[in-house]
């Protein structure tokens, strides 16, 4: 799986990501392609552990990151299919697939009051608020949702479709604007009890999170290795080794650090093309100037605080 997602990457994503940039849409055939190679699959299969994992997303990220960026998001709707007896038996084959899309959002983990509420009642939960960040929309048909019950987090499968419940406003971005990333409005939005594939308390959230925060960092590699790739031998290929192996090996303590490093890398390093390149870098649908807004967006998204505070202390010193 691997290999063959560093040839798509190279042979179908990095060829097409300046248009993809320029444009602002994701080709459907290269979802199409993804779903039919078994990467919609990923995160049900025992024999894809987590590094691989991690080196299948830096891959395709160094293709084309907006693509990588609405398939990555995908796997929280796999992976909670698979574990939620009732929702498994009609969601995970077709979701494997690729034949049902998913997209995520977090709204209801965040500290403190929570933007997205879900009220318990007859049959299921009525969803109230907003969620600031949903990325796919128009090439997804699943929302994978978490939404507040006091101190308690709600996990759903929605169905993603604007109505009189739930509405949608899109987004402008600095980079990735093609992965069609919008703002949603809830409001009284039913959600049935098959929906639910579960519930945490809110004090649990934070440990659960601190130990998986390397995979969006190998979004961040995936834009460092293709700079690398574009300059050559450099100082950069070992600094990209090191952390990569932060990633790796990262425990909850030091995980928040070494994602603040692979994101610092990735903007050095694109800055670095650019600079490298010349003027021709900052024309529309050249690497540089889109890999720098890239490497840009890449340092605050999937952000926390821990993240952030070491992130300035880097980008500071440097």
């Amino acid at each position: 799986m691997l290999d063959k997602a560093r040839r798509i990457a190279d042979e179908v994503l990095f060829p097409a990501a300046g248009r993809v940039d320029v444009t602002g849409q994701i080709p459907a055939e290269h979802l199409d392609l993804l779903a039919a190679e078994g990467f919609y699959g990923l995160a049900a299969r025992e024999d894809v552990d987590r590094t691989t994992f991690a080196r299948i997303v830096e891959a395709l990220a160094g293709g084309c990151l907006a693509t990588a960026f609405v398939w990555l998001q995908h796997h929280a709707a796999v992976t909670a299919a698979a574990n939620t007896p009732g929702v498994r038996e009609e969601w995970l084959e077709p979701l494997r697939a690729g034949r049902r899309r998913a997209g995520i959002s977090q709204a209801g983990v965040r500290p403190g009051p929570s933007p997205l509420t879900a009220q318990r009642v007859d049959g299921g939960y009525v969803l109230d608020g907003e969620a600031p960040w949903v990325t796919g929309w128009g090439m997804i048909d699943t929302l994978r949702v978490a939404a507040r019950d006091g101190d308690t987090i709600v996990w759903a499968l929605l169905d993603a479709a604007a109505g009189p419940t739930l509405r949608i406003t899109p987004l402008d971005l600095v980079a990735v604007q093609a992965s069609g990333t919008v703002h949603v409005r809830f409001d009284r939005h039913f959600v049935p009890e098959e929906r639910v594939t579960g519930t945490l308390p809110l004090s649990d959230w934070a440990g659960w999170d601190a130990a998986n925060l390397g995979l969006n960092g190998s979004l961040a590699l995936g834009v460092a290795a293709r700079c690398c790739r574009l300059m050559g031998p450099s100082q950069l290929n070992a600094e990209l080794d090191a952390v990569r192996a932060a990633l790796d090996t990262g425990t909850g303590q030091t995980l928040p650090a070494a994602r603040a490093a692979a994101s610092e890398l990735a903007l050095r390093a694109a800055a670095t093309v650019t600079v490298t390149t010349g003027s021709r870098a900052v024309l529309a649908g050249a690497h540089g100037q889109r890999l720098v807004r890239e490497a840009t967006f890449l340092l605050v998204f999937g952000s926390r605080p821990a993240i952030r505070t070491d992130l300035l202390h880097r980008v500071r010193r440097s």
